[in-house]
């Protein structure tokens, strides 16, 4: 693995590569609703530890707290992995967008 998690490239293991999409995509709607995992804990009655160990990917998240974080943050949080490009390896990896590849800065 390179680079800083949930940006990090890792290897082609696909259960690690949605899990860390889950934690990117929360990251994402949590820093655009400027919500720390606290409120984001109170509002969708989500434990704030859970929510934490997803962020860092300690954990992955089961189907019924990700219907809840995904309802309380009215978007969805579980990747169209089936959409990623294939890379040379031939499996599917999702994009590191531009501003978060750890050797851009």
């Amino acid at each position: 693995m390179s680079g800083d998690w949930p940006y990090a490239v890792t290897d082609s293991v696909r259960q690690a590569h949605v899990g860390q999409a889950v934690a990117r995509a929360l990251s994402e709607a949590m820093e655009r609703r400027g919500l720390s995992a606290n409120a984001l804990a109170e509002a969708s009655g989500v434990n704030r530890q859970v929510i934490s160990n997803i962020l860092a990917g300690t954990m992955w998240p089961d189907m019924f707290t990700l219907a809840s974080l995904e309802e309380t943050l009215d978007e969805m949080l579980w990747p169209l992995h089936t959409k990623w490009p294939t890379g040379d390896d031939g499996a599917r990896h999702q994009p590191i967008p531009p501003h978060r590849r750890s050797n851009e800065g």
